[in-house]
C-alpha cells in the first residue's frame, strides 16, 4: 500500500474498501452457463465460494443445514446461544423484540450462560446427521478448552475467529494458544483470522491454517472502529493477504492457503470485488441474516456485541429480504444486490470473460470512487 505523511514524523497507508474500486471487462465473455464458481478447501468441496459467519442471527444447526445443502458451508458459533441454552429459540425471540436501549445489556446477561459440552455434542450431531460438511468455530479464548470436545463431536473444519488472532499472542497471566502447537495435533482443516496484513498472514499460514480470514471491525454489526480505532479497508487487506500467500508458496514447497474476505462482504459485488482481489471464496453475515430462516428474525449481531467489558458491535435491523435460497442462487425480485448472490458472481465473471475462480483473480480492477454507496 501507498504511504503519505500525515504529519511530521508519521506516515500513514492508504487503503481501499471494496467501494473504492470496479472491476475491468476483458476482451471477451462468456455464457455464465459455462463459468463454474466451485470452491475446495482440503478435501472438501463447495458449489459456491462461501461461508456463513459465525453469528447467531445467521446461522443455527438448521440454517447450517440449508446452506450446505444450496452448495455454502453454514460456521455454527459454539460460544453462542445454541450451546449456553437448551431451547435457543426463548432467547433468540427476546433479543429480536428488545428496545434498543435495553439490547446490548440483556444480550449480556443471555450470553453470560455456561456453555455447555454436551450441547456442542447435539448441535454438530444434528448438522453431520444431514450429510452436509459441519464447520464450526471458537474464539481464541476457548479454543483450548473445547477443542477436544469439537473434535470428538465430528466436525469438519474447525474455524478459530476473532477480531484479531495471531500466531503470536503474549500474555503475563494465562497460557497462550501455542497456533502452530495446536493446528498440527489437529486431524482437521483449521481456519483462522482475523488478519490485515501480510505479515500477520505469513503467521497463520506458517502456523499450519488451511485457510485464513481477512477482515475486522467490517462488518455490518461491528462498532470496532469506533470503539478501538482498528479497521482496515478491505479491498487493499485482501490484496496484501493475497500476496503473502504467494510468498508461502514459494517458502513452502507449493502449499497453499486460501484466502477468505470476512468483512464488508454485504451485496453481490463485493463478492466478485474480493475475490477480483484475491480471495478465495467470503465468509458473510448480513446478507444472510436477511433470510426468512435466519434465527434473528431480522435483526443482526455478533459474539462483539455482547462482550462483557467492552462491548463492540451492535444490533442492527436488518429486515427480510427472501428464503436462502434466494439470497444465495436467486431468483433475485430486487436490483440492489442483496438476493442471488452467486447468480450474480457467475455473471459477473462471465461478463469479464473469465471461466473459474483462480483465473478471476487476475482480473483488472481499477480505483472508481465514484461507485461508493453508503454502507448498511
Amino acid at each position: 500500500m501507498n504511504e503519505i505523511e500525515i504529519g511530521p514524523g508519521k506516515r500513514a497507508h492508504i487503503g481501499y474498501s471494496f467501494d473504492d474500486i470496479a472491476i475491468v471487462p476483458s476482451r471477451r465473455t462468456r455464457d455464465p452457463e459455462e463459468v463454474s464458481i466451485q470452491w475446495q478447501i482440503d478435501a472438501y468441496k463447495f458449489g459456491l465460494p462461501m461461508l456463513a459467519a459465525p453469528m447467531d442471527s445467521v446461522v443455527s444447526p438448521e440454517t447450517a443445514i440449508a446452506i450446505g445443502k444450496l452448495g455454502g458451508v453454514g460456521v455454527l458459533n459454539l460460544e453462542g446461544l445454541w450451546t449456553r441454552h437448551e431451547d435457543p429459540r426463548i432467547p433468540l425471540g427476546e433479543i429480536a423484540s428488545l428496545p434498543q436501549e435495553q439490547a446490548i445489556g440483556r444480550m449480556q446477561e443471555l450470553y453470560s450462560a455456561p456453555i455447555q459440552p454436551e450441547l456442542i455434542k447435539a448441535r454438530i450431531a444434528e448438522i453431520r446427521a444431514s450429510g452436509v460438511t459441519v464447520a464450526a468455530a471458537l474464539s481464541p479464548q476457548r479454543t483450548a478448552e473445547l477443542h477436544e470436545v469439537v473434535v470428538k463431536a465430528g466436525v469438519d473444519l474447525f474455524v478459530i475467529r476473532g477480531t484479531t488472532v495471531s500466531a503470536e499472542h503474549v500474555s503475563s497471566k494465562t497460557e497462550p494458544l501455542n497456533l502452530k502447537k495446536f493446528i498440527y495435533e489437529l486431524d482437521v482443516p483449521v481456519i483462522v483470522g482475523g488478519c490485515a496484513t501480510a505479515t500477520g498472514a505469513l503467521h497463520l499460514m506458517r502456523a499450519g491454517a488451511a485457510g485464513v480470514l481477512v477482515g475486522f471491525g467490517g462488518g455490518a454489526a461491528h462498532t470496532t472502529r469506533t470503539v478501538l480505532g482498528i479497521a482496515v479497508p478491505m479491498a487493499s487487506a485482501v490484496a496484501e493477504v493475497a500476496s503473502a500467500r504467494r510468498d508461502y508458496m514459494d517458502e513452502s514447497g507449493g502449499r497453499y492457503v486460501h484466502v477468505i474476505a470476512d468483512g464488508s462482504v454485504g451485496r453481490s459485488g463485493d463478492i466478485a470485488k474480493a475475490i477480483a482481489c484475491g480471495a478465495d471464496a467470503v465468509m458473510m453475515g448480513s446478507p444472510l441474516a436477511r433470510a426468512v430462516e435466519a434465527p434473528g428474525k431480522g435483526w443482526h449481531w455478533g459474539a462483539e456485541a455482547h462482550h462483557l467489558e467492552l462491548p463492540r458491535g451492535d444490533r442492527v435491523r436488518v429486515g427480510t429480504v427472501g428464503t436462502l435460497q434466494e439470497i444465495l442462487t436467486g431468483p433475485s425480485h430486487t436490483s440492489d444486490g442483496s438476493m442471488n448472490l452467486f447468480g450474480a458472481l457467475r455473471r459477473g465473471m462471465a461478463t469479464s470473460g473469465y471461466s473459474d475462480l483462480k483465473e478471476f483473480q487476475r482480473v483488472e480492477v481499477v480505483i472508481h470512487r465514484a461507485c461508493s454507496r453508503p454502507r448498511r
